[in-house]
């Protein structure tokens, strides 16, 4: 780069201090409709993802007629300390097919209420067959696609609980037979 001579009234002298010398004051009116249109956008947008949302979590289980079919009984309640220290909680039951199709899967509502009656805690959990392990042992879990409940068959499902409410009455929860998937 090569110096600047600076010559005695030369316009050299006057773009330097022009360049250097403190900026003036602009008065122009500031134009705010971008910042505006903006703002709004970005509230429109997380808007449409709240509502979004707040409809997807309400979403009910299918329920179908077939239930009344399919009767539940011996519920029955367990906890089993798992591999990290926590507790894991298991809820047996028997389900009897009297209808005439082959229940291949379904899910179970459950509703744990407290002892006021009041609702603490609603689940909607996938059914397992418990099939007796030809090893001995613990048994096993199979989907209800490879161990179907024919009919007039009665088989103990198992549903799998990760946490239940503190507040719980610990009496069996309400249980409603839902998405169910028949065949034959």
């Amino acid at each position: 780069m090569t110096p600047l001579r600076v010559c005695a009234g030369s316009k050299i002298v006057a773009v330097m201090t022009d360049l250097f010398s403190p900026a003036k004051a602009e008065t122009q009116e500031r134009n705010w409709a971008p910042f505006v249109i903006g703002i709004l956008a970005v509230l429109v947008v997380i808007g449409i993802i709240v509502v979004l949302t707040r409809t997807r979590g309400q979403t009910t289980p299918e329920a179908n007629p077939y239930a009344a079919k399919l009767r539940i009984s011996n519920a029955k309640v367990s906890a089993a300390e798992n591999y990290v220290g926590g507790t894991v909680t298991y809820l047996d039951a028997d389900i009897t097919n009297t209808g005439d199709k082959a229940l291949v899967g379904a899910d179970m509502n459950l509703v744990f209420k407290n002892t006021m009656g009041e609702i603490v805690q609603k689940e909607t959990l996938p059914l397992h067959v418990l099939v007796a392990n030809e090893m001995a042992g613990y048994p096993d879990l199979l989907d209800l696609d490879r161990s179907p409940i024919g009919p007039g068959q009665t088989k103990t499902v198992r549903m799998t609980l990760e946490h239940i409410s503190a507040d719980w009455n610990q009496a069996a929860p309400e249980m409603q037979l839902v998405n169910l998937k028949l065949k034959g």
